[in-house]
């Protein structure tokens, strides 16, 4: 497992913020809870762009040729409970 605070520009990742599992390209070496990410929404009929992401939201990672699955913090995990419920009012 890899940490979404240790994946470095540059690296593929998977993300679920367009509700489909979609490829990224991760665009800063930050910490947190958002991260800057190229998503390739046009594998899903949608547009390509970049923009600020949750953390929560990058399930894999792409490491050494082998995709690898995202742990996240449990500050993460408490903003995705926060989101989700403010979605379902």
């Amino acid at each position: 497992m890899i940490t979404t605070n240790e994946i470095k520009k540059g690296t593929v990742i998977k993300s679920v913020q367009l509700g489909t599992p979609v490829t990224g390209i991760m665009m800063d070496n930050l910490k947190g809870d958002r991260r800057l990410v190229d998503v390739k929404g046009s594998e899903i009929g949608m547009f390509d762009e970049m923009g600020s992401i949750y953390s929560h939201d990058i399930v894999m990672a792409q490491v050494d040729d082998r995709w690898i699955e995202v742990e996240h913090t449990k500050k993460q995990l408490k903003l995705k409970e926060l989101v989700d419920r403010e979605y379902l009012l």
